[in-house]
């Protein structure tokens, strides 16, 4: 569902808009064991473990760790106790995205705004504070389990040293000799930030949600595809893409259309206590073939794609106008998919999920132009997941 921006706002242009969002501030997982999670993400992705807020620091009821790559921030969550909301959250929906929280100018003004607009409250807003600045954050619900923060920034924790690796909030401390951090210096793996996130909804949900993002918060749709898009033999699905007004952040909004067999949308909702919620983050490089040969030499499990693919691919991208630039060979070896739209081509691929539960997982984007999101894959790639999903006995 998201495209965090490659140039968000700049945090000292003001807006009279309250809803003007900025950036992806974070995206918060609540995990299992967010310590040992926290290595896995740097291990296996590349991704820096910067900071952390805990028993250490002053927190009780949980522990956060914050994950950076170029402008993307994960926050991953354990709760410490029984109490912390986290707790049910995780045996219900094991691993999974809580909140995708935006950058905004004055986070009351904007969750007063979206209440105003017909969302309901997560949480009223809070604010931490001491010597070096503030952060205040306030959340509205969203589809099933997902929250949306608004945070506003001041002093050091301004967005600008945020991503110079200032400090994430108060309570958080910097994490020194993580071994893995100088590992990933030497061996980058090139993710720069959020291109998008998908939620997956209920099916009959989709047109509810879209409205929901458009009045709540003022978001447009930014394309639309249907069953005749997103479908095989077997499965199909329906989507919407929504964008804030600056387009800087994309949510594709999925809900499950009739088939012969079950759609992924279907498996995940099922495995998800039937919740809606955010099926998959994708992030962007400028190499594709960079990031995924760092990725599947790290270990990172990609969905299959078969070889009939790489038959006709080249020439459909080229009818639309496109040679595309990155080596045929490399990119068939690394199993990666091409697409093309009026305005360029793309390559993407996509992981196998990554927990236990055929949830979440991630997919690797390079854009040449293309604002698309791989339109003419879609049925190699439905193709490749049904076939995962039979072996996990879930088609």
């Amino acid at each position: 569902m998201t495209t965090a921006s490659a140039n968000p706002a700049p945090t000292g242009t003001k807006t009279t808009d309250p809803l003007h969002l900025i950036d992806v501030d974070h995206v918060r997982l609540y995990v299992g064991n967010a310590k040992q999670a926290a290595v896995f993400y740097a291990a296996t992705f590349g991704f820096d473990l910067q900071q952390v807020a805990d028993l250490t620091t002053g927190i009780r009821d949980h522990a956060s760790y914050l994950l950076t790559q170029g402008n993307i921030r994960l926050l991953l969550t354990s709760p410490l106790n029984t109490d912390h909301p986290a707790t049910d959250e995780i045996a219900k929906y094991g691993d999974g995205v809580k909140d995708v929280a935006f950058t905004v100018f004055d986070a009351e003004k904007a969750y007063e705004r979206a209440l105003k607009n017909g969302a309901e409250s997560a949480y009223e807003p809070i604010t931490s504070s001491d010597s070096r600045g503030s952060v205040t954050r306030a959340g509205v619900k969203a589809s099933g389990r997902v929250v949306h923060s608004f945070v506003s920034r001041t002093g050091d924790y301004e967005l600008t040293n945020l991503k110079k690796g200032g400090p994430f909030n108060t309570k958080f401390q910097p994490i020194e000799h993580f071994a893995w951090n100088d590992y990933n210096k030497q061996h980058p793996c090139g993710l720069k930030y959020l291109d998008h996130l998908v939620c997956n909804v209920e099916e009959g949900k989709m047109n509810h949600w879209v409205d929901w993002y458009e009045h709540v918060l003022e978001f447009t749709m930014f394309k639309h595809f249907d069953d005749h898009d997103i479908s095989t033999e077997y499965s199909a699905l329906m989507s919407k893409v929504m964008a804030s007004g600056n387009q800087l952040i994309k949510i594709p909004i999925n809900e499950p259309a009739a088939g012969k067999k079950k759609s992924q949308i279907l498996e995940y909702l099922e495995w998800h206590n039937m919740t809606p919620g955010v099926q998959h983050l994708a992030f962007r490089t400028d190499d594709e073939l960079h990031s995924v040969t760092e990725l599947r030499r790290r270990g990172v499990d990609f969905l299959t794609i078969p070889d009939e693919y790489y038959n006709s691919v080249w020439e459909r991208v080229k009818k639309q106008g496109w040679d595309v630039k990155e080596d045929h060979e490399k990119v068939r070896d690394l199993g990666i998919l091409v697409d093309a739209d009026d305005e360029g081509y793309l390559l993407q691929l996509f992981t196998k999920p990554l927990q236990d539960r055929p949830t979440l997982f991630f997919e690797i984007i390079c854009r040449r132009g293309s604002q698309s999101f791989g339109k003419g894959n879609f049925k190699a790639l439905f193709e490749s997941l049904e076939l995962e999903q039979e072996r996990r006995g879930n088609l």
